[in-house]
């Protein structure tokens, strides 16, 4: 699995971490939908973008996570920053920013490009500099457990593992937390299996309660109206969250019903 992907996955399921991690406050997150984006005619794809919800007078932000050095990082985002709204015509302002495991990896020119980081018009965020994981917010210190070595990847899971099991009134985010951070552990352990991991961390027993697993059924319902949205059939969703065509069906029905 690409490391990219995880934080997309993250930011999907759960927007408020990424405007805590911009400094923002994470109610924020309520006036975005987050999506990927198609520029037409070109070869670009940008693959996070948080589009306000109804026309909010606030800004899109662009995201770029960055693994790799790469010198035309920057020209590239503006690049397809640029063409996005020419095409799109929003009247929403914008914001660029980029994510990195840690500065060294940052080898981006900005020689042209001074502006945009000085009015903050983009902004760099460096995921090793954001502090220890055991004083950050829950959804931050998933992200940093990407980074984290392999020596100390698994005494930190169990620490946050341990504040998603302390949590009183476990809530169904909190659920779909836990399960990222078992994503996270089976890309950084590929030698293991998902079962070993969850034996490891004794997460098999949590997920076999009734609690847990009504909260992953929800989690999967209200997948299926985004899913569905993107053009996937009734038939392809049901495949691809392990559902019922019926149950998919029924959902389909309620939002249309709704609209």
């Amino acid at each position: 699995m690409k490391t990219d992907s995880i934080f997309y996955r993250l930011f999907q399921e759960f927007p408020n971490i990424f405007f805590e991690l911009i400094g923002n406050s994470p109610e924020t997150a309520n006036l975005y939908q987050f999506s990927s984006v198609e520029v037409k005619q070109t070869a670009f794809r940008i693959d996070g973008v948080f589009l306000p919800i109804q026309d909010e007078e606030v800004p899109i932000y662009f995201v770029e996570v960055q693994f790799q050095p790469d010198t035309d990082i920057y020209l590239r985002l503006v690049s397809e920053i640029s063409l996005y709204l020419r095409q799109n015509k929003r009247k929403n302002s914008w914001r660029g920013v980029v994510i990195y495991p840690s500065r060294d990896i940052d080898k981006g020119e900005k020689q042209d490009l001074w502006e945009f980081f000085h009015s903050q018009r983009i902004s760099l965020i460096y995921l090793d500099e954001l502090g220890e994981a055991a004083s950050l917010p829950l959804g931050i210190a998933t992200i940093k457990l990407v980074i984290e070595e392999e020596d100390t990847a698994i005494s930190t899971a169990r620490e946050l593992i341990n504040r998603i099991q302390q949590s009183v009134n476990l809530q169904l985010p909190q659920k779909q937390l836990l399960e990222l951070i078992e994503t996270i552990l089976v890309y950084k352990f590929p030698k293991m299996s998902r079962e070993e991991i969850e034996a490891m961390f004794g997460l098999s027993d949590l997920k076999q309660t009734r609690v847990y697993q009504e909260g992953r059924l929800e989690a999967k319902l209200e997948a299926v109206p985004k899913l569905l949205v993107l053009g996937l059939t009734v038939e392809q969703v049901a495949q691809a969250l392990d559902l019922d065509v019926a149950q998919v069906q029924q959902v389909e029905q309620r939002t249309q019903s709704n609209e």
